[in-house]
């Protein structure tokens, strides 16, 4: 292999390493009604706070994590219209 070769392998890796966490990050979800108190990962829907780490309750409707695309179901999570809907109640 020659040394062009060699190098053109080389920043292929490179993009191919720094493309990989934006695909991750793509790839993630808000899933409503699953997050513990004190693990939401941002501000809730109803507006009492706006950071993450401060539910205070389990399950909280209107607080949401980030979960891999497709999983929010399986783990009997909301989408943002159900949880607001399930607010609305």
């Amino acid at each position: 292999m020659s040394t062009q070769h060699l190098v053109l392998a080389a920043v292929a890796a490179a993009l191919a390493l720094g493309a990989a966490p934006a695909a991750q990050a793509q790839a993630k979800e808000k899933c409503y009604g699953i997050a513990k108190a004190g693990q939401n990962d941002c501000a809730n829907l109803s507006g009492t706070h706006s950071c993450a780490g401060q539910s205070t309750t389990e399950n909280a409707p209107d607080e949401w994590k980030y979960v891999p695309k497709g999983q929010c179901k399986a783990m009997k999570g909301l989408s943002a219209d159900e949880a607001k809907a399930k607010m609305k109640k």
